[in-house]
């Protein structure tokens, strides 16, 4: 079972309820531009490029900023959210590409919404179906090579039944431990510790540079 068409249908009932001009986790970004960054993704391959590829990421940033600045009515806004709930056309690899391609990005974007505003640190985590856990738990492992590939210390995310190690390895020495719902462990992977329900436990000395490899402000 595919687990990103339940993400799809969350992050535009986020946006939906949020409406355009409101807050987002990322920086520059209103919910509009987050928006138009998800289109973009997956109906224009020259911004989409830029996603990955450094030389054109000024390109694809200013495409983003005009789509989300044309799409602030009433009318434009909810076209450029239908558009969103459509996903991508048959002709996009994304298209193909299911929960891999799919799952996480929608998720983290998700919660960039929803914890977009001021009180970010205390929206709930949702509930989801066993199946839909072990799918991001199947992204996490997959993403953190990149994502963490730079942890300072041995570090053990878990949610108190699957574990992932990543960081330095060191033998005999006793990882610091990341505990939280494997959501939260991938928000924090994602780059947002901020409004991740986590709790972070090591030495002194390995908690002080997990907090300055992944900021909380």
């Amino acid at each position: 079972m595919s687990w990103h068409p339940q993400e799809r249908a969350a992050v535009v009932t986020a946006l939906r309820e949020a409406g355009p001009g409101a807050p987002t986790l990322c920086a520059g970004w209103r919910t509009e531009q987050l928006a138009a960054h998800l289109v973009l993704r997956e109906r224009d391959p020259v911004a989409a490029a830029g996603i990955a590829f450094q030389p054109l990421a000024a390109r694809t940033e200013r495409r983003t900023q005009e789509l989300g600045a044309r799409s602030t009515s009433p009318a434009a806004w909810e076209a450029l959210v239908g558009r969103v709930a459509q996903g991508p056309p048959v002709w996009s690899p994304l298209h193909w590409g299911g929960d891999a391609a799919q799952l996480a990005e929608l998720f983290v974007h998700t919660e960039d919404v929803r914890r977009g505003g001021p009180h970010g640190r205390r929206v709930p985590t949702r509930a989801r179906a066993a199946g839909h856990t072990a799918a991001l738990w199947t992204a996490l492992r997959r993403m953190a090579p990149l994502l963490l590939r730079s942890t300072p210390v041995p570090l053990v995310l878990t949610d108190g039944e699957q574990e992932l190690r990543v960081g330095p390895r060191s033998e005999g020495s006793t990882p610091a431990m990341l505990r939280g719902d494997v959501g939260e462990l991938m928000l924090w992977g994602y780059e947002r510790p901020g409004v991740a329900h986590v709790e972070l436990e090591g030495a002194p000395d390995q908690v002080a540079a997990l907090e300055a490899f992944r900021p909380r402000s």
